[in-house]
């Protein structure tokens, strides 16, 4: 399913995000959009942290059905 891979490539700039600040102190997403509290980071963290929701039903998913549909 589409969603499902925008929501995973959504997770991993996070989580290589998330690794910067962790590692380096550098948030790549900040630097690259013009600080925390702009609006196009905010819509990039938003978008990440709604990605994430959405992997938690792929948790739940039947693996037959998802192998069967892609």
């Amino acid at each position: 399913m589409i969603m499902d891979r925008i929501a995973l490539i959504l997770l991993i700039i996070g989580g290589l995000n998330w690794g910067l600040v962790g590692i380096f102190k550098f948030d790549l997403v900040a630097y690259l959009f013009g600080g925390q509290t702009a609006s196009v980071s905010r819509v990039v963290y938003t978008l990440v942290a709604l990605a994430a929701l959405w992997c938690i039903s792929l948790l739940f998913r039947d693996r037959s059905e998802a192998r069967d549909n892609g």
